[in-house]
């Protein structure tokens, strides 16, 4: 496999990745809408827990980002393909 087959399938993942991240907070608020929805005397609570999910689920993105530059500027894994 090629460096530039290499580099788009990192690309196209990259993009999945966070097609589902988007997704998973679309659902996170749909949710909450409708536990709200039937039981509005518990959406003080909910609030609160759906904040604390959504912070949670925007850690991994943040988590991710970090890696992503640890791979962008000292890559291990450069050494198998024979780049550095």
């Amino acid at each position: 496999m090629d460096n530039v087959t290499q580099i788009a399938q990192l690309m196209s993942s990259t993009v999945i990745a966070a097609g589902l991240v988007i997704v998973g907070f679309g659902l996170l608020g749909g949710k909450f809408l409708e536990s709200s929805a039937r039981q509005p005397e518990l959406t003080n609570m909910l609030q609160t827990k759906m904040f604390i999910v959504a912070g949670l689920l925007d850690a991994v993105p943040i988590i991710g980002v970090a890696v992503g530059f640890l791979l962008l500027y000292a890559n291990p894994f450069l050494g198998a393909l024979g780049l550095k």
